[in-house]
C-alpha cells in the first residue's frame, strides 16, 4: 500500500477528527506487506510503425530513429504493389493480425504471396517487434487498456506523447504480478459447459481467455485494474497487490486507531493512487476531517468483500472514488453491478443508503457532497481477522452486519447474478442423475453416496449456472438471495430424493425408480428389447449385467433389426 496523498501535515488537523485521522493514517502504513511476484519484459527498441499515410509513417520513423530506436514501417495499402520490404525498412499490405506486449509483438499481413510475418520480412531472422506505434484512424488493438508497449496515436497530441515515451522503453522492466489464480474453484467451465464469465466480460485489457477447462490470465497483458477479482463470485481470482487480507488488516488497525484517538463518524475514501492522488491534494482542505483517504492501486480491485468488511470494522461510510473518465466502460459497469448487490444486502438489513457509494464525479463535487458529520455509529466494530479468501471474508462481514442489523430478516432477495442464492429443483422432472453434482465448482451440491439423494449447501453456491446447464431434464433454476442466519446458510438440505431401484439379481441399489421408468418408456417397442431377457438386463446392476451377458453366450451376440443373427 502506498502512502496517502501528501503527508500527515498536509491534511488539516484542526479538530479531534483531524487529529484522529493523522493517527489513523500512521496506523494504516504500520503493518508489513508480503512481497508480490513480478512480471518481466525485455525490449531492444525494435519498433513497428503502422500507418495509412506513408509520409506520416516515414516522419514518425525518423523521429524514433533519431531517438535511438530501430523502427520499421508497415503501410496499410493493399492496392499498392509490393515495394521496399527486406532491407528497406518498409512494407505494404493488409494487416491481418497484431497481438503481444512489450518485447513480444507479432504482426502478420496479407500479400499476393500469402500471409507473412511482418518482422521476418523487414528483418530476416526476426519474428517479433518490441514496440508498436499505431497511426491508423482505427487502432489495430482496441482494448480499453492496450498492452504495454503499444501506442495508438490518433491525433497530434497522442503522437507527440508516444514519441517521447517509446525511447524510455528500452531495456529490462519489471512490474507486479497483480493477481493469483486458483483454477480448482473457478466457475467458468465444466464438462464442456460455460458457466460464469464475469471476469472475461469485465477485463478491459483482454488479458483473460476462455479455455476448455477454465480460464487463463496473461500477466504481461494485465494492468492491475483488479476488476476480475471484484466480480469473481468464488474468489478464484484474487488481487495480490496487496493481498486482500493485508489490506483489510490495515483498515482494521486504521479504524481502531481513529476511534481510540477520539474520532467520530469515519468515512473511508478509497481512491486510485495515480489518477486520484493529485486531485485529492488540491481539495484536501475542503474535505471533512472525518474523511480518511486510503490509496490503492486501482479502486476497481475493491469489491463487496472489502466494502462490507470496512463497514463491519467501523466505517460509517465507504466511498470508492475515481476521477471522471478514469475507468473504462466495462469496469464502470461491473462496479455499478457489484454496488447494486452490496446495497441490496445493506438495504435489506436496514443500513442507510449513503453508507456505501461508488463515485466518478469531479473531486470538488465529491467534497461538496460530504457533510461534516453523520449522526451516531452504524454498529459496534468487528474484530475478526481477515482471510485471503473472498467467500470467507464476505461471510464474516455479513454475519457481523446481520447480527447488528436495524432490520432482522430471514433472507434478502438479491438481483439476478448476485453471488449468493439457492437452486430450485423440479422434483417431477429431476431423475437424480447427478450431472449437476459433477460440474459444481463450489461443493454446493453433493450426492447421497449410496442413496439417490441431491444435497445442497447454500453458503457454498456462487450462482454460476453450471448445474442448470448440465441438467438434461432442465429441472434446475437459480434464485439469488442471501440467508441471514449463518447456521441455516451452512445447513446441508435435501433438494430431492427417491427410493432406490434395486438390482433384480443381487439387490444392490444402482439407480432410481424414475430413471428406470423413463428408460422402460423410451425403449418400449424397440426391436432390441422385444426379448424379455434384454429388458431384465436393464434392471440389473453393472456387475450382474456383465455376468448375465457372458453366461448367455459370452456377450458377443450380433443384432440386426430382425433380432440376433448368430455369434462370432
Amino acid at each position: 500500500m502506498s502512502p496517502p496523498p501528501g503527508t500527515a501535515s498536509t491534511w488539516p488537523a484542526e479538530s479531534v477528527d483531524g487529529r484522529a485521522r493523522a493517527e489513523a493514517l500512521a496506523a494504516l502504513l504500520s503493518g508489513e506487506r508480503t512481497a508480490t511476484a513480478v512480471v518481466s519484459y525485455r525490449s531492444a527498441g525494435r519498433a513497428l510503425v503502422l500507418a495509412q499515410d506513408p509520409a506520416a509513417g516515414r516522419a514518425a520513423c525518423q523521429r524514433l530513429r533519431d531517438a535511438g530506436l530501430a523502427p520499421r514501417l508497415f503501410v496499410h495499402d493493399p492496392e499498392v504493389p509490393p515495394s521496399g520490404d527486406a532491407g528497406s525498412g518498409e512494407m505494404h499490405g493488409r494487416l491481418t493480425e497484431l497481438f503481444g506486449h512489450l518485447g513480444s509483438f507479432i504482426a502478420r499481413a496479407e500479400r499476393p504471396d500469402g500471409v507473412l510475418n511482418v518482422a521476418a520480412v523487414l528483418d530476416p531472422g526476426q519474428e517479433q517487434f518490441d514496440l508498436v506505434l499505431d497511426l491508423s484512424s482505427t487502432p489495430a488493438i482496441r482494448q480499453a487498456k492496450p498492452p504495454p508497449g503499444y501506442f495508438a496515436a490518433g491525433d497530434a497530441a497522442a503522437l507527440e506523447e508516444a514519441l517521447l515515451a517509446m525511447p524510455e522503453l528500452v531495456g529490462e522492466f519489471d512490474k507486479p504480478r497483480y493477481f493469483d489464480l486458483n483454477p480448482d474453484i473457478c466457475a467458468h467451465t465444466a464438462s464442456g459447459l460455460i458457466g460464469c464469465r464475469r471476469c472475461l466480460d469485465a477485463c478491459p485489457a483482454g488479458a483473460i481467455r476462455s479455455l476448455a477447462d477454465g480460464i487463463s490470465v496473461d500477466p504481461h497483458l494485465c494492468h492491475g485494474v483488479g476488476v476480475c477479482s471484484t466480480v469473481c463470485p468464488s474468489g478464484a481470482i484474487r488481487y495480490a497487490f496487496p493481498a486482500v487480507n493485508e489490506l483489510l488488516d490495515a483498515l482494521r488497525r486504521m479504524l481502531r486507531s481513529y476511534r481510540e484517538a477520539g474520532g467520530g463518524s469515519p468515512c473511508v475514501l478509497f481512491h486510485d493512487d495515480q489518477a486520484g492522488r493529485q486531485a485529492l491534494q488540491e481539495i484536501a482542505a475542503q474535505l471533512p476531517e472525518r474523511v480518511i483517504p486510503v490509496p490503492v492501486e486501482d479502486v476497481a480491485s475493491l469489491g463487496m468483500d472489502t466494502w462490507l468488511a470496512t463497514i463491519a470494522y467501523g466505517a460509517n461510510q465507504v466511498i470508492s472514488w475515481a476521477p471522471p473518465g478514469a475507468q473504462p466502460a466495462s469496469v464502470q459497469k461491473a462496479l455499478t453491478t457489484q454496488h447494486g448487490y452490496a446495497m441490496a444486502l445493506l438495504g435489506g438489513l436496514g443500513y442507510p443508503e449513503d453508507c456505501l457509494r461508488i463515485s466518478d464525479e469531479p473531486a470538488a463535487a465529491l467534497a461538496a457532497g460530504l457533510v461534516k458529520d453523520t449522526p451516531g455509529d452504524l454498529l459496534r466494530p468487528a474484530t475478526f481477522t481477515a482471510f485471503n479468501e473472498k467467500r470467507t471474508v464476505l461471510g464474516l462481514a455479513l454475519d457481523h452486519l446481520s447480527e447488528q442489523a436495524r432490520r432482522h430478516r430471514k433472507s434478502i432477495d438479491l438481483p439476478a447474478g448476485a453471488p449468493f442464492g439457492e437452486i430450485k429443483v423440479d422434483k417431477d422432472a429431476c431423475t437424480l442423475c447427478m450431472a449437476c453434482v459433477s460440474v459444481c465448482p463450489a461443493a454446493a451440491l453433493a450426492d447421497g453416496e449410496d442413496l439417490p439423494k441431491l444435497i445442497f449447501t447454500e453458503a457454498n453456491c456462487v450462482q454460476c449456472g453450471l448445474c442448470s446447464r448440465a441438467c438434461p431434464e432442465t429441472a434446475i433454476t437459480l434464485s439469488s438471495r442471501f440467508v441471514c442466519d449463518r447456521n441455516e446458510r451452512n445447513r446441508a438440505r435435501t433438494l430431492n430424493e427417491e427410493e432406490p431401484f434395486l438390482c433384480v439379481v443381487c439387490g444392490k441399489p444402482f439407480a432410481t425408480r424414475s430413471v428406470m421408468q423413463r428408460m422402460r418408456e423410451k425403449l418400449k417397442g424397440h426391436w432390441m428389447y422385444a426379448d424379455p431377457a434384454q429388458v431384465r438386463r436393464l434392471e440389473m446392476c453393472e456387475d450382474c449385467r456383465v455376468e448375465s451377458l457372458f453366461q448367455e453366450g459370452g456377450g458377443m451376440e450380433v443384432y440386426d433389426k430382425s433380432g440376433p443373427r448368430g455369434k462370432k
